[in-house]
């Protein structure tokens, strides 16, 4: 039996928080990184995994390098992409046009458009593009899926999602404060949550937002199969009195007909596990991907109505 094809990888967005996600999968599923890119030079990190790997600060010679490896005779196999928001379409096709497949970061772009453009390129190219949709492969999630599924079939739940992750001064200066380039905290923190309750619920009938700042959203959504009340907010002022006093700067919960939903645990295999699926070709593509890109954009360009109707309990204990 011959052994196993070692991949060759290339990296964007080296030095960011979740590259060391991706550099971990790369390694711990038997392949290779050859190129990595990033603008700060950061990225020490890379010793810890691939060490000869070449890394470039500049994206033109980053370009330059990948048709150097082609004229060479060395396949660039996948490029991963853990870039800001707004670069991820351009870097997605970057890879495409190099003969890569993508791997990239939720969310997988900004606007539904975007999603079609792509679609078009994939055609053209014969590549793939892969979105990391983790929550899909957790295993609690996966169980309540399959619980759903076997349910009633007109059962309607009730459903409130709170999670606050505590952000600093420097969110706002950072690409992340900037709607343009993140998609404002919906989007930046919450696409995976409403990928989720899309995969698991249904389709989206009503989108409600009522509130809608910087540093928080809040809204209504109605699914084939649930009721939802959301709340994501980056301002610990927001965090529950009992999370406050343990010192904690998170606090997520899921609420199923007044049910805590457990999944605070098994998070840290969850790329490890998209990136074995992707290799297996059973990754999540821009089919996955359309639902929660148009629930994000379409709260993003909602007029908020305030509290108004069945909004989340944490709009009221944080409005005064």
């Amino acid at each position: 039996m011959s052994e196993r094809k070692i991949l060759n990888f290339g990296l964007i967005g080296a030095a960011g928080y979740i590259a060391l996600r991706h550099l971990k999968a790369i390694k711990e599923t038997g392949n290779n990184l050859v190129a990595a890119l990033d603008k700060f030079d950061s990225v020490g990190i890379m010793d810890s995994f691939f060490p000869k790997s070449d890394f470039f600060v500049e994206f033109e010679r980053f370009d330059r390098h990948f048709d150097k490896l082609k004229r060479q005779g060395t396949k660039i196999d996948y490029v991963s992409i853990c870039t800001p928001n707004y670069l991820h379409d351009s870097h997605i096709r970057f890879a495409l046009r190099h003969g890569a497949d993508a791997i990239c970061e939720k969310p997988l772009v900004l606007n539904p458009w975007n999603i079609d453009a792509l679609s078009e390129i994939e055609q053209e190219t014969g590549k793939r593009i892969f979105n990391i949709l983790q929550l899909r492969l957790h295993p609690v999630i996966k169980k309540l899926k399959e619980e759903i599924d076997n349910g009633p079939k007109d059962k309607v739940y009730d459903i409130d999602l709170s999670y606050i992750t505590s952000r600093g001064n420097w969110y706002d200066i950072s690409w992340k404060g900037n709607i343009q380039k993140s998609g404002g905290v919906a989007t930046n923190i919450g696409v995976h949550f409403f990928d989720m309750l899309t995969w698991i619920f249904g389709d989206v009938k009503e989108n409600i937002v009522h509130v809608s700042e910087p540093h928080k959203a809040a809204g209504y959504l109605g699914l084939d199969k649930a009721r939802v009340r959301w709340f994501l907010s980056i301002d610990a002022n927001d965090l529950p009195q009992n999370i406050k006093e343990k010192g904690q700067r998170t606090y997520r919960s899921i609420k199923l007909n007044n049910k805590e939903l457990e999944f605070s645990e098994g998070f840290t295999e969850l790329h490890n596990k998209s990136y074995e699926e992707i290799l297996g070709r059973n990754g999540f593509g821009l089919h996955e991907a359309r639902k929660s890109i148009e629930t994000v954009y379409t709260i993003r360009n909602l007029a908020p109505i305030g509290l108004k109707g069945d909004y989340h309990p944490l709009c009221k204990m944080n409005a005064l």
